[in-house]
């Protein structure tokens, strides 16, 4: 597609303007490699400077990746998940969040999850099991985020997907606590067998039941150790 040329004073903002269109509408597809400078330059009736701009400011806002030496490639269609994860919410806010967010995912990957989706999953709790303290809060974080993927669901897997960090956070702090059950399986054993069920409520509610049992650790732990 060709890009129409920018006729108005602040071209640095049209540009970026108009580069996003293309990403947002998905004509530029996620991990796509976009025309190089020369080409943009001459499309879009701008100086490299301008451009360069432009694609700085997409890339902060988390839409563009610049591969220095290689080019510039699509990192997400929405700005929802790098807002997200510039912000610093609080963790009651947090578990607020993924107590809404994630059983929809479980659902939806009980009914969308393919062979290959569920053997990430699969390799994922595995993995989880057999971590140790210093690594679980991020197996378990990998876990969500696969059943997250395999629920097909772009713009709320990217808010899932800004979530991650801080919800790793928050692990880390309910493994603080005596008597934290590490090897809970509601949640996550239950939950990858729903979803090979495509058991669609069935997921809901084990992630559900998972939320209940964690988010009290959570919540009241204290701050992990330096």
């Amino acid at each position: 597609m060709t890009l129409p040329a920018i006729r108005r004073t602040s071209l640095g903002d049209e540009a970026a303007s108009m580069i996003r269109a293309e990403v947002l509408s998905g004509r530029w597809a996620v991990g796509m490699r976009i025309p190089a400078e020369p080409e943009l330059m001459s499309q879009l009736g701008v100086s490299r400077g301008t451009l360069r701009e432009a694609l700085r400011s997409l890339q902060y806002a988390g839409l563009l990746e610049i591969r220095r030496g290689d080019g510039t490639y699509v990192r997400s269609r929405s700005e929802i998940g790098t807002a997200l994860a510039h912000a610093q919410p609080p963790l009651e806010q947090v578990l607020e969040a993924r107590a809404v967010i994630e059983p929809e995912l479980a659902g939806l990957a009980a009914m969308r999850a393919d062979d290959a989706d569920i053997a990430r999953i699969r390799a994922a709790l595995e993995a989880k099991h057999a971590a140790d303290d210093g690594e679980w809060a991020r197996a378990d974080a990998a876990f969500h985020a696969a059943v997250a993927d395999a629920a097909h669901s772009p713009v709320l897997g990217e808010v899932y997907q800004a979530l991650l960090p801080h919800l790793k956070e928050s692990m880390h702090r309910a493994l603080n606590r005596e008597g934290f059950r590490r090897r809970e399986p509601r949640g996550h054993d239950d939950v990858l067998a729903a979803i090979q069920r495509r058991d669609a409520q069935a997921a809901r509610e084990s992630a559900r039941a998972n939320l209940i049992a964690t988010e009290s650790w959570a919540i009241d732990a204290p701050e992990p150790p330096a």
